[in-house]
């Protein structure tokens, strides 16, 4: 996956006032309401503040009703199908979900061009997007890294510091409970890297049987010190209440919990895991839904929308064109740069998400890790 629109990030202008769309479906029946779905939290609040408000501002006849069911999206989605009763309206969803629900039907196909808004620098939306459109129903929003936070101020490391992903399995040198997300993605990988396998061999590995079981293994070394976790506010709590002493997490929760809220917690950016994240429409939407969310979408993802979100959360922009674009922290004035998981200094060395793989084997590794937990 070639990270171009995120690798260029660079101070820039500030926020501009909203503005008119290019094109709307002025004239057609639209709904007055919608329903959007996400991930709660300061990354839901990012979207709020970016374009929700502004689109509402420019709307005021719209609602919209947010739901925080994003984890949960592809089984949701399955059911309201098997039903016949689709309540969504647009869902926030990871790459390889959207894979899922595209090859299933569940998701709607779109001409990216005729939806989306060309960029500031007139660059068509699928170059402007380039390889982040990974599927024909994938609308990209954002480049985020699930990554650790850890504390600072921990009396039995005895001063020292991790900076390598695999302190996290050191219990000798780094005691303490650690958090981590109850599902495969991500701690397969780590502990695979940790058991020795080359970064660029990990996918080939964990194709395998033997690959599975070492991944599980090495897991096996730290799981009674594992606090594990479903959502994303439950790391940075846990921080913050110091009841582990690690804890991997969406790298935007660990800056609103360092740099909001102040806590002694650093950010472990060795062997971060690169994910997309974007939109998809829900297919078989009634007409004036469908044109309602079309013109919300268009507005919510253009160039300005994406740099503005990146004023309110560590994620990169998924269009090239909005990265020069992206400056100050919209609250705290810091230059929002440096804490990019793009960042150079960030980005030595890292995991890139193969969302095609999981796309193709995340069911049956979903069963499997749930069978490792019970065991």
């Amino acid at each position: 996956m070639k990270l171009k629109s995120v690798l260029m990030l660079t101070t820039g202008a500030a926020l501009a006032a909203p503005m008119a769309l290019a094109e709307s479906h002025g004239g057609m029946d639209m709904a007055d309401s919608m329903t959007l779905v996400s991930w709660g939290g300061a990354y839901q609040d990012s979207q709020i503040n970016a374009y929700a408000n502004p689109y509402q501002e420019m709307n005021p006849d719209v609602e919209i009703v947010w739901d925080e069911s994003s984890a949960e999206a592809v089984a949701r989605l399955r059911a309201m199908n098997e039903a016949g009763n689709v309540t969504w309206d647009l869902v926030d969803v990871l790459a390889s979900d959207s894979m899922r629900l595209c090859d299933e039907g569940l998701a709607m196909e779109i001409d990216h061009d005729e939806v989306l808004a060309p960029g500031d620098d007139g660059s068509d939306a699928t170059d402007d997007f380039g390889d982040l459109i990974v599927s024909d129903c994938f609308i990209p929003q954002i480049v985020f890294s699930t990554t650790f936070g850890y504390r600072t101020d921990v009396e039995e490391w005895n001063g020292n510091t991790p900076d390598d992903i695999c302190d996290v399995f050191d219990l000798e040198a780094f005691p303490g409970q650690r958090s981590l997300e109850r599902r495969p993605i991500g701690n397969m990988e780590w502990a695979l890297l940790c058991d020795g396998v080359a970064m660029e061999d990990i996918y080939d590995t964990l194709e395998t049987e033997e690959g599975v079981e070492r991944a599980f293994a090495k897991l096996d070394t730290i799981a009674d010190e594992v606090v594990w976790w479903t959502a994303g506010a439950d790391t940075p709590q846990l921080l913050a209440d110091g009841e582990v002493v690690f804890g991997s997490t969406y790298n935007g929760r660990l800056f609103s919990l360092i740099e909001e809220q102040d806590q002694p917690v650093e950010m472990l950016w060795d062997a971060q895991v690169f994910d997309i994240d974007g939109w998809i429409i829900p297919e078989g939407l009634p007409e004036d839904r469908l044109n309602r969310v079309l013109d919300f979408v268009r507005y919510a993802t253009d160039t300005q929308r994406l740099a503005d979100q990146a004023a309110y959360i560590s994620y990169g922009p998924a269009r090239a064109s909005s990265a020069p674009l992206v400056g100050e922290h919209a609250e705290l004035g810091i230059d929002m740069g440096p804490h990019m998981p793009t960042d150079p200094e960030n980005s030595e060395r890292v995991i890139v998400f193969n969302y095609e793989w999981w796309a193709d084997y995340r069911d049956d590794m979903d069963a499997r890790f749930q069978a490792w937990l019970s065991n």
